[in-house]
C-alpha cells in the first residue's frame, strides 16, 4: 500500500497517507466512461485558475487546468445521446476558459447532428459574443455565473476579480443570445450589512438575471476561509470529528447573528422574485437571424416557467400568466415556435377562453400537424365548445393516453356513441 500514491486510510495503528499522485496530463488517455455508464453530468476540463476564498478548487487543483480534446468530449455526448440522454449538466468550474476549444466542441456537436440541450458554468470575464453564438447553436440553454455580491469590497474579500461592468456585459450578452443567465450570490460575508445587501439588489436590477441562487456563506476545509477561521479561533481539524458538513461563517463572526443573516436572505429572495416578472418582460435579444429559432425557444421555455412551472406562484404586481403571455407572443414574432403555440393555448384554456385557444392551436397545427400536445389541447378546447365530432378527430390518434382518454370518453357519450 505504501507504494501506491494518493491514498489516505486508517490502519490499526494510525492514519496513513501516501505521497500525492501525479495528475493525468493527457485526459484523453482515460477510458471513455460513456461506453459503460449512463449519466448527465459532464466535464470538459479539470481545475480552475481562480482564487475564490470560499472554494476548495484552488487548493485541490493547485489552480491548474487540464482539458479533454473536443473529439473525446463530443464522443462522450454522442454515446450517451445514442442511448436517449438528451439533457446534460456541464460541471466544469469554468467551462469557457478556452474560446477555441469551446467553439470546436460546439461545432462538432452541430456537425454530428446531436439534438441535445445543456447548461454550463462560467465566469463573466470568460465569455464573448462569438462563443455564445456557437454555444446557443449547439444547444446551451443556461449559463451560471458566480457573482456572489453587489459589493465590490465583499467581492475583493472573496478574491473574486470581476468588476460590475464585466458582470453587466456578460449578462447582457448571454441573454441577448437566447441563453438563460443564472446568478449565484452569497450572503452573510465578512462585513455584510444592510448597505451591502442593497448593493446586491442594485446589481440584480442592473443585470436582470432570469434565475438566481442565494447561499449563506459556508466555511469548508481546504479553502482560504477555513485557514482564516483556524487562525482567528485557534480551531484544529478536530472540528470535523463531530458530525457536521460545514461551518456557517456567521457562527464564527461576532459581528453577525443568525437572525440578521436569515433576514438578509429573506430580503434578497423576496425583492428578487418581486422584480423577476418585469425583468422577464423587458428581455432584449440581439437581432441575429441565425439564432431566431433558438431565441424563440428561449422565450417560450421561460414563458412556460411562468405559466406552469417554478415561477407560476410568484407574488408580484403582475400575474405570472401575463408575463408568460408576453413571452409567448415575443417568441412567435421571431419564429413559429411549437412551445409558444402550446403555451398560449394552455393560457387561454385556463381562462376558459375556448375560442381564442382554438384559434392559436389551429394556427400552431399548420406548422406542427402531428404535434401530440397541440392536437390534444385543441381537442379539449373543441369539446368545451360542444364541438365533439371535431374534438374526437383531434383526440382519437392519441387514444389510450392519460391526457386524451377521459376527453374521448366524454365526447363519445355526448355523441351517443359507446364509451
Amino acid at each position: 500500500v505504501a507504494t501506491i500514491p494518493g491514498l489516505a486510510l486508517r490502519t490499526a495503528e494510525a492514519i496513513f497517507r501516501s505521497p500525492p499522485a501525479e495528475p493525468v496530463q493527457d485526459l484523453d488517455t482515460l477510458p471513455q466512461p460513456a461506453r459503460y455508464f449512463d449519466f448527465q453530468h459532464l466535464s470538459l476540463t479539470r481545475g480552475c485558475p481562480g482564487r475564490c476564498t470560499f472554494c476548495g478548487s484552488p487548493k485541490f487543483w493547485n489552480r491548474r487546468v487540464r482539458a479533454h480534446s473536443a473529439n473525446y468530449f463530443v464522443e462522450q455526448i454522442a454515446l450517451l445521446a445514442g442511448r436517449g440522454v438528451s439533457f446534460f449538466y456541464v460541471s466544469d468550474d469554468t467551462f469557457t476558459l478556452n474560446t477555441d476549444l469551446v467553439i470546436d466542441v460546439c461545432r462538432k456537436i452541430i456537425q454530428r447532428g446531436l439534438k441535445i440541450t445543456w447548461q454550463a458554468i462560467s465566469k463573466v470575464s470568460a465569455v464573448n459574443a462569438g462563443m455564445l453564438f456557437w454555444m446557443r447553436k449547439a444547444g446551451c440553454v443556461q449559463i451560471s455565473y458566480g457573482i456572489e455580491s453587489g459589493s465590490p469590497e465583499i467581492r475583493r474579500l472573496f478574491c473574486k476579480d470581476i468588476g460590475s461592468e464585466q458582470i453587466r456585459r456578460a449578462f447582457e450578452l448571454t441573454t441577448a443570445h437566447g441563453i438563460m443567465a443564472r446568478a449565484y450570490f452569497i450572503y452573510g460575508a465578512p462585513g455584510e450589512n444592510d448597505e451591502t445587501i442593497a448593493q446586491t439588489l442594485e446589481l440584480i436590477r442592473a443585470i436582470k438575471p432570469l434565475s438566481a441562487i442565494f447561499y449563506i456563506l459556508d466555511i469548508f476545509p481546504g479553502t482560504a476561509l477555513y485557514e482564516d477561521y483556524q487562525k482567528r479561533t485557534g480551531a484544529t481539524d478536530d472540528v470535523w470529528l463531530e458530525r457536521r458538513e460545514d461551518i456557517l461563517y456567521f457562527e464564527t463572526d461576532p459581528g453577525l447573528s443568525q437572525e440578521q443573516v436569515l433576514a438578509f436572505g429573506r430580503r434578497l429572495r423576496t425583492v428578487y422574485h418581486r422584480m423577476l416578472p418585469a425583468m422577464a418582460r423587458d428581455i432584449e435579444l440581439d437581432d441575429i437571424p441565425q439564432l431566431r429559432v433558438e431565441q424563440a425557444d428561449f422565450l417560450s421555455r421561460l414563458g412556460l416557467t411562468f405559466s406552469h412551472g417554478d415561477y407560476a406562484g410568484i407574488q408580484s404586481d403582475t400575474h405570472p400568466v401575463e408575463t408568460a403571455r408576453v413571452l409567448f407572443h415575443k417568441a412567435l414574432r421571431l419564429h413559429p415556435d411549437h412551445r409558444a403555440f402550446w403555451g398560449l393555448g394552455l393560457v387561454h384554456q385556463a381562462e376558459k377562453n375556448w375560442e381564442a385557444a382554438v384559434a392559436i392551436l389551429e394556427q400552431g397545427l399548420t406548422h406542427y400537424p402531428r404535434s401530440r400536445e397541440l392536437n390534444i389541447c385543441l381537442g379539449i378546447s373543441l369539446a368545451a365548445l360542444d364541438r365533439y365530432k371535431d374534438a374526437l378527430e383531434r383526440l382519437l390518434p392519441f387514444e389510450g393516453s392519460q391526457e386524451a382518454t377521459p376527453h374521448i370518453v366524454r365526447c363519445r357519450k355526448a355523441l351517443g356513441m359507446d364509451s
